[in-house]
């Protein structure tokens, strides 16, 4: 079975110069670059009206990008029985609140038991659209909102308002140290020089914003929401390590936790015992990729992240001179 795929975007400043695959590859992030060669290379890309067909061809900002091409069907995931905390569902969308330790997609140590295995199960006929619908990823210990479309029209929608920043995700993060406000780093990020499974802010990466604002301090940490322009891979969490104040509990850019000074046996036990980083998607707000009508989730707080806020309130209020 083959689908019709049309996607239509625009070179940005930011990717002038940059190869036709390349700059592909940032426009459309749910096709493989395996594929968007290969749709190069069967004259299915136009840019401003004319068939490109050089992978390596140069592009510049404000050029336009239109894309006609077939999409075999391509499903590389077995359909399973694992258990949705679905908050919001129609025929076009399903808004998810992802637990933790759910992985978004099967890959290597993960060859089942993912989100996209349970979306086959629960919507068979997502196997027709690219990645089982899935838009954007959570890390598998983050937890909060994801949208899947159902569809390639609402998938091929909402990945363009994804690039055009028209979706708004905010996360709540608890992270080390005592914040004095908040603010917006914009650095950009790209695959660690040595560390294959790490990200970091590098020169050569590419462009990530996030906002960040105060909502709770304590005597050794505080509580965030923050908001997302862009979607890096680890983007909070490599962003955050980068200002100095890392996630409680990132398994990758935290470190082990230090006991704040006199703290209590209790409250240590459950700093040390929190085994995933501290990030949940709290809301997700976006226009339906079909009706176009403006909607809005929020997912509570999980049980975990509730139990260790709880606690530093009240290692805040059992060292009062400290904390000021």
């Amino acid at each position: 079975m083959t689908q019709e795929i049309n996607l239509k975007s625009e070179i940005s400043a930011t990717q002038t110069g940059l190869r036709l695959d390349q700059a592909l590859a940032e426009l459309f992030p749910d096709y493989s670059r395996t594929r968007i060669k290969e749709w190069i290379l069967s004259d299915a890309v136009h840019v401003d009206g004319v068939v490109v067909n050089k992978p390596r061809e140069k592009v510049y900002e404000l050029q336009q990008i239109l894309i006609d091409a077939t999409l075999e069907e391509e499903v590389h995931a077995a359909a399973q029985a694992i258990d949705l905390d679905i908050v919001y569902e129609d025929d076009d969308i399903i808004v998810i609140n992802k637990q933790a330790g759910l992985v978004v997609h099967p890959g290597a140590g993960n060859a089942d038991g993912t989100l996209m295995n349970a979306l086959l199960h629960h919507c068979p006929d997502i196997e027709h659209v690219p990645r089982a619908g899935i838009v954007h990823r959570l890390d598998k210990d983050t937890t909060g909102l994801m949208v899947v479309a159902k569809t390639v029209e609402a998938q091929t929608h909402l990945v363009a308002a994804l690039q055009a920043r028209e979706i708004t995700r905010e996360y709540e993060a608890i992270v080390m140290g005592t914040m004095t406000g908040g603010g917006t780093v914009d650095e950009p990020i790209g695959r660690h020089l040595t560390k294959r499974t790490h990200m970091a802010v590098l020169h050569s990466g590419k462009p990530a914003v996030t906002h960040y604002r105060v909502a709770e301090k304590f005597r050794n940490h505080t509580r965030l929401r923050l908001r997302l322009e862009s979607g890096r891979t680890h983007q909070i969490r490599v962003h955050m390590e980068y200002i100095g104040h890392v996630l409680v509990g990132d398994p990758v850019y935290g470190g082990r936790p230090k006991p704040p000074k006199a703290a209590s046996p209790e409250f240590f036990d459950i700093l040390k015992n929190f085994k995933r980083q501290a990030l949940h998607a709290v809301r997700l707000e976006l226009a339906h990729p079909v009706s176009c009508e403006i909607m809005s989730w929020q997912a509570p707080i999980p049980e975990d992240m509730v139990i260790l806020t709880k606690a530093l309130r009240q290692d805040t209020v059992e060292h009062p001179i400290e904390y000021l």
